[in-house]
This record gives structure tokens, sequence and C-alpha cells, in this order.
């Protein structure tokens, strides 16, 4: 195959793997947002519910700290002792006021980061792994570009206060909240709506600045921010039922706008559409197809919502697709295929059953009969060569006239 079909290949395998569904309802239409940029996704599939602009750069604000939150808790050492530095301590911003030489456990940092929003937990978290903010950026862009793909963010410090070259997108934004929140302690922490506080420079009770905890039925997390250049971002998260989504708003003209936006997405969604997991091995056809192909333990797919559909499988195209009553495939997947009619042929096991014995006999005679074919044609080659040499001998023989 040559490197032109590898390429078509390589394209068509990630389309038909990565199906990530846009739906256009409607309603939509019918509620306007006030924040510049807004997405909604199922937090499962990754199918998007509503868009706009979501690819436009934007400044992130503090929702910049879920990615700071998710680094410390996958790459560091969560019962690490902390020593806060006099940067940390003199950042600028909403803080958990640190004092400098205060010796935090990592674990509390990151509490204290995505709690209470603390750009000194940010700066002493950037410190901790690579001594200052610039080189903890680097590795938060190489982090969501190789682990989550994402690739129109750039990020320049921890906690998202404000620099012209620190961007990011709705998009962006939407599929790094979706990767942490797979994380049980990122999402115990971005759930948890107060939390004491003890350290030497305050002791309080952290009251978490997400106020959707309280107010939407389901709020599972995760982050609001805001800074002059930002305006107003929020990243939530719902969950009811089997359905969890996830919604990105930026650049709204206030807190309350931006809650309000919120609400609207999510009641977008939970309205029309829904999660759909489907356990394979419960289907009539599994038990018909599980020997012709690798089935999936589960179907998980997105779709309007109260949806009659029906599961089958197309044997040419080698997909297991569900339907809608239109006869409409909503959601398919590639099926691996099961190699059929592989034989090994065994020369001797005294464990075989005697019903085997003609079989061995069989295949015996025939590496005989191989064997037999091989030295008759080395014997009639052999008799050639020496009758074409005597017929020489004689041409040569000289003439006694």
């Amino acid at each position: 195959m040559n490197k032109f079909f590898k390429v078509i290949l390589l394209i068509l395998t990630l389309v038909f793997s990565l199906q990530t569904q846009t739906f256009a309802v409607e309603d939509q239409d019918h509620f306007s947002l006030n924040s510049e940029a807004a997405i909604l996704i199922d937090a499962t599939t990754g199918s998007i519910l509503f868009e706009k602009e979501s690819d436009r750069l934007m400044y992130p604000a503090s929702i910049t700290k879920i990615v700071t939150g998710i680094i410390a808790i996958e790459e560091g050492n969560l019962d690490d002792i902390v020593t806060v530095s006099k940067a940390a301590r003199n950042i600028d911003g909403t803080r958990v006021y640190l004092l400098e030489g205060e010796q935090v456990s990592l674990k509390k940092l990151v509490q204290g980061l995505l709690i209470n929003s603390g750009n000194d937990a940010a700066t002493a978290i950037a410190e901790y792994f690579d001594k200052n903010e610039a080189q903890f950026a680097e590795r938060m862009n190489e982090y969501v570009r190789a682990k989550i793909g994402v690739k129109d963010t750039t990020f320049q410090n921890p906690h998202g206060l404000f620099d012209q070259k620190h961007q990011t997108t709705a998009y962006d934004m939407a599929m790094i909240t979706q990767y942490a929140m797979k994380n049980p302690l990122f999402r115990s922490i971005v759930g948890t709506k107060e939390m004491k506080w003890v350290g030497e420079g305050w002791e309080t009770t952290l009251y978490n600045h997400n106020k959707l905890l309280w107010r939407y039925e389901g709020t599972t997390g995760v982050k609001n921010g805001f800074i002059d250049q930002s305006g107003y971002t929020l990243v939530a998260s719902v969950k009811r039922g089997n359905s969890e989504w996830i919604a990105v708003t930026l650049k709204s003209g206030s807190s309350e706008l931006a809650y309000s936006d919120m609400e609207k997405l999510f009641d977008y969604g939970f309205e029309h559409f829904e999660t759909y997991p489907i356990a394979v091995n419960t289907l009539s056809l599994h038990q018909r197809y599980q020997d012709q192909f690798v089935l999936p333990k589960e179907l998980v797919f997105t779709a309007e919502k109260d949806l009659t559909f029906k599961v089958e499988i197309d044997e040419s195209e080698g997909q297991i697709i569900v339907v809608d009553n239109n006869g409409e495939s909503i959601y398919f997947e590639e099926l691996e295929r099961i190699e059929q009619n592989v034989q090994t042929i065994i020369i001797s096991d005294p464990s075989l059953p005697a019903e085997s014995e003609p079989s061995r006999t069989s295949t015996l005679k025939i590496i005989l009969l191989i064997v037999a074919t091989l030295f008759t044609l080395v014997f009639i080659r052999t008799q050639w060569i020496k009758i074409k040499r005597r017929n020489m001998r004689k041409v040569d023989k000289p003439n006694g006239n």
C-alpha cells in the first residue's frame, strides 16, 4: 500500500472512530445568550449539543485553574509539603492568604485553588513543579495538547491573571473539563460546597465560588472566573440520571448573566437530549454475531430525548448501528471481525479422541505422497541428464572414414 492510500485510510479511521456529533434543534434559536462565546456538550460522549463562537480565542481568567488542578492531582504527590514563596504570598487577586514560608500539603493547595480560587495557591503549585510560573505554563500547554488533544489554547500562567497571549476557546475548555471530571478526586473537590480552612494566616470556612452548586439541581462542578479583560467566565457540569452535561460561557457582562446563561444551556440540554447507555450482551443480536465480530460491552451515545430506536449489525460494512424509527442511522461503531475457518493440524496428540485417527492417517498419506513425488521428479531429472550426456559423447566421437 503506497503512502497516499495509507494517509487516506488513517483519515477515514479517525472520522469513523471519533464521532463527535453536533446537534441542531430549532429551539436553540429561541433563546439568546449574554455571553459572547459558549458551548454545551455531553460529558460522556463529547457530542456538541449547542455552540456559539466556540472556536473564538478569548481570555479565560480563573477557569485556567482547572488545568493547574488536574496537573497537580495527576502528576504530583498530594502528600508532599510545599513551602510558600514570597512570589506566591504577594500574587494579586483572590487568595487563601498563604504566608511566606508557610508549609502546606499539595492537596490542600489544590483545594484552596479550586474551591476558593486562590491565586497564591496556584503560584505555589507552579513553583512546586517547575520553580516558576513560566516553566509551569509550558507544562500546562504540553499537557493539554498531548493528553487532551486541544490545539488552540495557550497558557502563560497557572491562575488566569491577564496576559495577552493567555488564551483559550469555549470548545477547548469543554474538552479539558471533560477530561478533568473523569478524575474522582478532581470531581470531588470541584463539587465541594464548603470546607474548613486552617492556615497560619487565615482560619475560615471556604465556600465554593461556583454558585450553581446551590442554585441548579444536579450540579457537580466546576469553576468560575473574572478579570476585566475576560469579563465573567464560567465552566459548569450537571448530572441527572444517565446524562451529564458540561457547559462553558466566556465573556459575560456580569456574574448573574453568566449563571443565567448556564441555566438556559442546561435547561435546553435536559429538555431535548439524553445519554443512552446500552448493554450489548442483553441484545438478541449478541448471540447471533458474537462469533463473527468483537462486540463492545456497551454502546453509549447521545440522541434526542425519548427516542425509539433499535440496534442492528451491518455485516457487509462491519458496523454496529443504532437506527431510529425512520431507518436513519443515529450512531455507529466499527467492529473487528473474528477470523473464521482457521485450521490447526496436530501431528500427534495422545489426548485426541479415537474419531480423529482417520484425519491423522489422511494427513500422513498426503505427506508420503508428496515425498514420493519429489523422489520421482529427482530420479527422472537424473536419468534425463545421463541420456543427454551419452548423446553428446556420440556427437563428439571421431568419424572412422
